[in-house]
Order: structure tokens, then sequence, then C-alpha cells
């Protein structure tokens, strides 16, 4: 019971007082590792926060293994090879895409150049200069542009509007290469985001989107940005375009979460009321992200994303149970909604992570009965 009341005035403090509030803004303060009131993961067999993986929402083995070749010999080909046998259309292309695409701004970040060293992420530069006609360096060297848009420039800016028109080519670029291939005007969404564009000239890249790939969750939660109230849109239009894709979702599609993410994007700045997290609308969310990772098939890349966005929510909703056996179905991995926000996205999993131990196990829960 003292561990409970323990994590629930961390809690509460956080509720009333702490920027852990504003979504991303800020965390909560966990118990320190060791110390007696602190909800141990060891126990249920979960990662330690040292070993938790913030690169990915959950596992690509061949993805990290080939990420780890590219960055060790700072040849592309793995990465090209991988892509190349990926399917254009799947949810893991857009993911290793994004990933690949990660590695090398990141990689340039942390080795600029200058001084006789060559800058970090050569191995996408060279990789575009031999492989020109490649379709996947293409989409890569797209979504680089616009992640570097974002990492590295301020919105309004005359360096953020370069790049991202430096992106926007570049997405042209890709999708002349594959006609087929949704992937660049994922990218270009990004891009419309960033750029404003008119809400005709919006839809015109979700249209090519929706004929190449109509159930592309990733899309989906791309275009979703563009409508939240934040950017372009509001929170009617963001609901309605999340509501509209859950209805059409087909069977086994993790479409049927997407109210979950218009909620997210849209909490309140802060919250006073304890019941926010019960109410209708949120009931209404969850309910159908369960029903959707139910569905969904087991190796489905993106039930990873609603998995994680479940757990913030059923730990606020005090739903202890049901956010354990999400927890066993992602831990180890937090490169996700809603830990990325955070400076530290394995400090801020961990935290949600003791709160719903604590509570399972203040309610009769253990170890032996958690189901897997």
């Amino acid at each position: 019971m003292t561990i409970l009341l323990v994590l629930f005035a961390v809690v509460m403090i956080g509720f009333v007082v702490l920027p852990f509030l504003r979504r991303g803004r800020g965390g909560i303060t966990q118990v320190p590792a060791g110390h007696p009131d602190a909800a141990d993961p060891a126990g249920y067999g979960f990662a330690l926060e040292e070993e938790l993986d913030v690169r990915m929402p959950g596992p690509d083995q061949d993805l990290l293994d080939v990420l780890d070749l590219v960055q060790r010999t700072q040849d592309y080909r793995g990465a090209r090879q991988l892509l190349t046998g990926t399917d254009a259309t799947s949810e893991l292309r857009w993911q290793r895409v994004q990933a690949f695409a990660g590695a090398a701004s990141l990689e340039l970040a942390a080795r600029p150049g200058g001084a006789g060293e060559s800058p970090g992420g050569q191995w996408l530069r060279v990789w575009r200069a031999e492989a020109p006609k490649d379709a996947g360096g293409a989409a890569v060297h797209a979504e680089f542009l616009v992640q570097q848009a974002w990492r590295t420039a301020t919105r309004g800016t005359d360096e953020f509007r370069i790049i991202m028109e430096e992106a926007k080519a570049a997405c042209g670029e890709a999708a002349l290469l594959a006609p087929g291939d949704p992937v660049p005007y994922i990218v270009e969404l990004s891009v419309a985001r960033g750029l404003a564009y008119e809400r005709k000239d919006f839809e015109q890249v979700w249209l090519k989107i929706l004929d190449r790939a109509p159930a592309h969750m990733g899309a989906h939660l791309a275009a979703l940005h563009y409508w939240c109230e934040k950017w372009h849109g509001s929170r009617e239009l963001a609901y309605s375009f999340a509501e509209a894709a859950a209805a059409r979702a087909p069977r086994g599609s993790l479409l049927a979460a997407m109210p979950l993410f218009a909620v997210f994007e849209h909490l309140p700045e802060v919250n006073l009321v304890s019941g926010f997290y019960q109410s209708e609308v949120v009931t209404k969310a969850v309910h159908g992200a369960l029903h959707a990772v139910h569905a969904a098939r087991p190796d489905d890349p993106m039930a990873a994303h609603v998995r994680h966005l479940l757990v913030f929510f059923l730990v606020r909703g005090e739903r202890w149970a049901e956010a354990m056996t999400q927890l066993t179905h992602i831990d180890g991995h937090v490169g996700a909604l809603p830990w990325t926000l955070s400076p530290d996205p394995a400090a801020e999993f961990a935290v949600y992570r003791a709160l719903a131990v604590a509570g399972y196990e203040a309610n009769g829960g253990s170890p032996a009965t958690l189901p897997r």
C-alpha cells in the first residue's frame, strides 16, 4: 500500500502543478531506483530503464542489424537492399524509411563536419550520388530533409522554408522513381504541414496516398497532424478525420484506433478534472483502440504505436490490469508517442510502467496473475 500511496502522490502533484500535464513538455518525478517504495519491473520480466530502446516502437531486428552495419561501415548498400525487399505499400517500409533518415540526421547532428572531419550521414550522400535512380534512397533523402528542417531550423524562418522546399522537390523526385509507392507522398504530408499548404493542395496529396494505400495507418497519423487545432485545422476537423478513418477501417485494421490519437493531440494544457480520463470521449476512443489491437495481425508494425498510447490513457484512467497487458506486448521499446515528446523517453515510460505495476499490485495483481 505504501508503494501505491507514494506513486499516487507523485501523480497528483503532476496533475495539479507540474508541466507533465503539458503533454510532452515535461514529466513527473519518478521514485528513484532502489528506493523501498519503487515498483520493481524485474519481477514481471520488464526491461530496466537503461535497457529501453528509444529508437523504435517495437522490434525490427532486420532493421537494427542493417542500421548497425550501415553506421559501422558507412556503406549504404545494406539499407538499399532492405528497402528493396520491403513491400512499398507496407507500414514497415514507411517505418524503415523514417529510421534510416533519422539515423543519418542524428549522425550529422553529432558530426557536422569541418576541420578535416567528414560530416555524419555521409553514407546517405553516397547512396544518392551512386544510385540516383534508386527509389528507396530518394525516399530516405526526402524524409532526411524533412527531419533536418524540424530538427535544425525554426518554423517560419527562411532557413526552415528553404529546407522544406528542397524536401518538397525531393518528394516529387522520389514519387517519379516509384509511381505506385505511397511513401513519397506520406513524407510530403509533413512538408504540407510545415509549409502550410492550402487545404485543396493538401487534399490532392492525400488523395494520391488513398489511391495507393487507403488503409495505411502511418499515413493517417501523419495527415492527422495537419488537421489538428495546433496546425491548420481544428479539434472538430481532427476528430472528424479520425472518426471517418475508423468508420471505414477494414477488418483487422488499426485505423479503428485513430480517434484515440485525435484525443491525445487535443488534450487540455492543464487538466484539473480527475475524471477526465474516464470521460465518455476518452473511454470510447480507448475502447476503439483496444478493439483495434485485439483484431490486428500480431505482426502489424503499427500495433506497437497504438499500445504505447493505450498505456498512457489506461494508466491515467487507473485501468491497471489493462495497462499491464499492453506493457507485456511493448516493453523494451519506447520510440513512440507519447514518450518521444519527452526529453527522456525511457524515463517517462518507466514512470507510467511503475504506476501500472503499483496499481496492479494494490488491486491484488502479481507476476503470477498477469496473462501473457
